[in-house]
């Protein structure tokens, strides 16, 4: 497993080199204990910390239709190709909070980058931020051997950040390869985060 640092690039493969026609992400986070009382009513508190994960399927590196992005609203890409497994409405729990299955080998030709981003649901309402989160991961998983490829630790301060723009996996030729990105963003939602990238 290869442990990656913010901007750091990897090529996409089996653990014995082989091309990879799969592979789960995982993207994985915790709510901070915080205090309770006056100040977490007037600052925010933790509960029902509702992060979702979604990907922009993108041609051209643009996100060009709206039917491109799935996310909780739209589980599954009509191509078939890009799963989501389901909204996690509480973050609680060991392990993955939420998962996206990729086919690789069923990716239409047209896209050649998958936009990996975690939002947090009514954020401002709630007045809650990442900086609000512990232990906000993504990693690569080999679906077929359960093994992991590569795991990308988000471990910035993302105070007042709304929305983390976690990695991409992108196609060079005939390879795919993973970057970490970990930006966060002020985005109040989904469509202000699809909005960078169209």
């Amino acid at each position: 497993m290869v442990s990656l640092q913010k901007g750091q690039k990897v090529s996409l493969k089996k653990s014995d080199g082989k091309r990879l026609s799969r592979l789960m992400v995982g993207l994985g986070w915790d709510a901070k204990e915080q205090k309770s009382g006056f100040f977490s009513r007037l600052f925010g508190n933790s509960d029902n910390f509702d992060c979702d994960a979604s990907v922009f399927l993108c041609q051209g590196g643009k996100l060009v239709d709206k039917d491109d992005i799935v996310y909780f609203g739209n589980l599954e890409h009509r191509s078939k190709a890009v799963k989501h497994m389901g909204d996690n409405l509480t973050g609680e729990g060991e392990g993955d909070d939420e998962q996206i299955f990729v086919n690789l080998d069923e990716m239409p030709e047209r896209y050649d980058k998958l936009i990996f981003v975690v939002n947090i649901y009514h954020a401002v309402d709630r007045k809650q931020h990442f900086g609000m989160i512990n232990n906000a991961y993504i990693r690569i998983i080999d679906p077929d051997s359960r093994e992991e490829l590569c795991r990308f630790n988000l471990t910035e301060d993302y105070t007042d950040m709304l929305s983390m723009i976690a990695g991409e996996v992108y196609r060079r030729g005939d390879e795919w390869k993973f970057n970490a990105v970990g930006n966060g963003t002020k985005d109040t939602g989904l469509s202000e985060l699809a909005k960078r990238f169209a």
